[in-house]
Order: C-alpha cells, then sequence, then structure tokens
C-alpha cells in the first residue's frame, strides 16, 4: 500500500486530521475534540493505511500533547513549523480558504516535500530543563512588572522615587518612613505595601525555582557550566530548547538555529551579510546574558575577545555579536562532548 501522509491542525479545543497520498491526492479527513480519547480516536481512523505518518504542525506548541500520545503509541511524527504550512497554502493555484481541513494538508504537503522536516521526540530530561527554565523566565517577568508598579507609587510618595534597582528591603525601609499626611497619601501607602508583598512573593518563588533548575541540571550532567558566564539558569534554557545536539550538523548551523550566524543578502558581486533576527530568540538571550557576563568582568578570556574585536576597529556592537557567536561556538562543543559521554556511558 503506498505511503499515507496524514497532516494534522491542532487546537486547543479541536484537532483536524487530513490524509494524502504520495501524489498529494485527498484520501480522508477526520475532525476529533480535544479529549482523553483524542489519540485513540485518530488512530482508529488511520487503520486503513498501516504504512503512514503523522506531521503535526507545532508539536512543541499545541500538538505537543497529541504528538507525545501518537509517539507512545509507535506512530511515526513529524514536526512541521507553522511558516511552512503557511507557505504551502500560499503557493497552492487557485483560491485556498484559510479552514483547518485546507491548514491539515497544507502540513501534510509541506511535510512531504520539505527536506527541514524534524522527527518528534520522545519527552526526556531536557523537556524537564525547559520546562524550569520557562518558569524562571516568566516569574522575571512579572517581577519587572511588579517592580515598576512600585515604582511608580513611591515616586508619588518620595520626591525622586527610586533612583537604582529596587529591593524588597530598600522598600521597605522607605515606606517605614513615610508619614502619611492624608488619605490619598494613605491609600498610596497601602497600595505600595501591597506591591512590596507582591514582590517579596516573586522573590521567593524564584529562589525556589532556581534550586529546582540548578538540581536539574546537575543531574543532566552537562559540562556547560564550565564556560564563564553560563550558568544553571542559561544552561537550563541551552539544553531544553537545543535539545538533541546531534541535529546540527555543524556550529554553524547552531549558530543560524540560534541567530548568532550573520544573513547573507547580497546581490550581484556584492557580497553583505546582516545580523540576523531569525533563530530561537530564548537560545539568543541565553548566549547574550553570557556574552554580557564575560565582557562585565576583565579578567574572563571573553573579555580580552571583545578588547581584541575593539581594537581591530570594531563597534562594541560588533564586537559584543563576535563574541556571541564565539559563545555558541563554544557551547556547540559542549553539547557535542557532552552527548559523546552519555553515548559512552549507555553502551
Amino acid at each position: 500500500m503506498a505511503a499515507v501522509m496524514i497532516g494534522v491542525d491542532p487546537h486547543k479545543g479541536s484537532h483536524t486530521a487530513v490524509a494524502i497520498g504520495p501524489a498529494e491526492e485527498p484520501m480522508g479527513e477526520l475532525r476529533v475534540r480535544a479529549c482523553t480519547a483524542q489519540a485513540e480516536r485518530m488512530l482508529a481512523w488511520a487503520v486503513a493505511w498501516p504504512d503512514r505518518t503523522w506531521a503535526v504542525e507545532g508539536a512543541a506548541g499545541l500538538g505537543h500533547l497529541l504528538s507525545q500520545q501518537l509517539l507512545a503509541a509507535g506512530e511515526r511524527v513529524l514536526d512541521v513549523q507553522p511558516k511552512l504550512g503557511a507557505r504551502v497554502r500560499l503557493l497552492a493555484a487557485g483560491a485556498v480558504n484559510k479552514n483547518d481541513p485546507n491548514d491539515a494538508r497544507s502540513v501534510a504537503i509541506a511535510a512531504l516535500r520539505s527536506p527541514s522536516r524534524r522527527e518528534v521526540q520522545a519527552d526526556d530530561h531536557a523537556a524537564v530543563l525547559k520546562v524550569w527554565s520557562k518558569r524562571h523566565r516568566d516569574l522575571g517577568r512579572t517581577r519587572t512588572q511588579v517592580a515598576c508598579r512600585l515604582h511608580a507609587v513611591l515616586c508619588d510618595l518620595v520626591p525622586g522615587g527610586v533612583s537604582k534597582e529596587i529591593t524588597a528591603g530598600h522598600a521597605a525601609q522607605l515606606l517605614k518612613a513615610i508619614k502619611p499626611s492624608g488619605a490619598v497619601e494613605e491609600a498610596r501607602c497601602e497600595l505600595a505595601a501591597e506591591f512590596l508583598e507582591d514582590l517579596r512573593r516573586v522573590d521567593a518563588q524564584m529562589g525556589d525555582t532556581k534550586k529546582k533548575l540548578t538540581a536539574a541540571v546537575r543531574a543532566s550532567g552537562t559540562t556547560l557550566t564550565e564556560i564563564f558566564g553560563v550558568g544553571p539558569v542559561i544552561a537550563a534554557t541551552v539544553i531544553g530548547y537545543a535539545r538533541d545536539v546531534s541535529r546540527f550538523p555543524d556550529r554553524d548551523h547552531f549558530a543560524a538555529y540560534n541567530g548568532t550566524a550573520p544573513i547573507e543578502v547580497s546581490s550581484g558581486n556584492r557580497k553583505i551579510y546582516r545580523l540576523s533576527r531569525r533563530g530561537n530568540r530564548r537560545l539568543n538571550h541565553a548566549i547574550h546574558m553570557a556574552a554580557v557576563t564575560q565582557i562585565r568582568y576583565h579578567h574572563s578570556d571573553g573579555r580580552a575577545y571583545y578588547d581584541k574585536k575593539l581594537a581591530e576597529g570594531k563597534t562594541p556592537r560588533e564586537a559584543k555579536r563576535a563574541l556571541k557567536r564565539r559563545i555558541s561556538d563554544a557551547i556547540f562543543a559542549h553539547l557535542q562532548n557532552d552527548t559523546r559521554k552519555t553515548s559512552t556511558v549507555t553502551r
């Protein structure tokens, strides 16, 4: 029987699947409600095509649970980036309506024709690191919001507000020294006190999350933390989002994935490269923070490399970009060594 590609357009409330053959001819369509029996219903529907492959749009996003369920059932599952399916729909002949069946069919065609398709893997320890690194990042954003709101209230109570980064202890001292002169100032003091409690709670949550994250990084046995400027938070982010480093043929592909490799925009005889805004921005931010840390400490090798680039006539931004690429190469080398060690222990 001919191989069948089944494209899946996942949503929060439902999943739509469309099966196509090698010539992209439609062979079946199914829509199931997102529930505990979603995978069983899809498998029962697809039993007529034993030689099948599933292509899920955004298998790391809304389609994650369904992908893992199909994978646990022994199915072959491919991850198709949403932009690939969108390009297929854009280039389709005639007017193609934007609906779930057409989206699912576009995903199936993209998986059938695109060389960049990636097989979904079962969740491993890298998924644990991704969970806690995301939690730490979300708490950091929440803390910034609370601190900004506390800053705004204190500006109405203290002339000039707080000039430096605010902490719970400093804010508590300021509030203690304020003597409200009326109902308005008293209300603002009460509001500031509530923001202060929120800040303390978020700080405590960030501390607990960092402990869990540090323990998870230690359990992974990674050597990433040997790189200057790479702590548990950055290491967890890198491992969580890079996952299997063997999927990158070399360090250049890894740099393109994390956005530290420049993009060529040449035309004719002109060879031009510009800053990349592509790639995984979480990874890029983690590498950026490692570069900032290395530059901050004058005794680090990264600072020496940064100063060398400045001496060569590079601007500070260009020197920082060069350092980020250097850190990317070092991270790739450590990830490869970690993979080799794990393979040796497994054997």
